[in-house]
């Protein structure tokens, strides 16, 4: 697997911060699916901790992703 580098982590927390503002100003799909993505980087990045602290990240970044696709568009 292809060492993930510091800009990639960077692009992350970018990522889930713009998600999570994007996510109050009332888009809530692409807020989600951005924290989705940027959690998912950062858990492959600590892909070398234990069992628990490798799996649970990327599990509730998968499952916040599919959340996202299932939100309905719009009122």
């Amino acid at each position: 697997m292809r060492a993930i580098t510091a800009l990639q982590i960077r692009a992350a927390y970018i990522a889930i911060s713009l998600g999570v503002l994007i996510g109050i100003a009332g888009f809530v799909r692409i807020g989600a699916l951005l924290i989705s993505a940027g959690t998912g980087v950062i858990a492959l990045s600590q892909w070398s901790a234990r069992r628990i602290e490798r799996y649970l990240p990327l599990v509730i970044a998968v499952v916040l992703f599919g959340l996202a696709l299932a939100l309905p568009k719009g009122l």
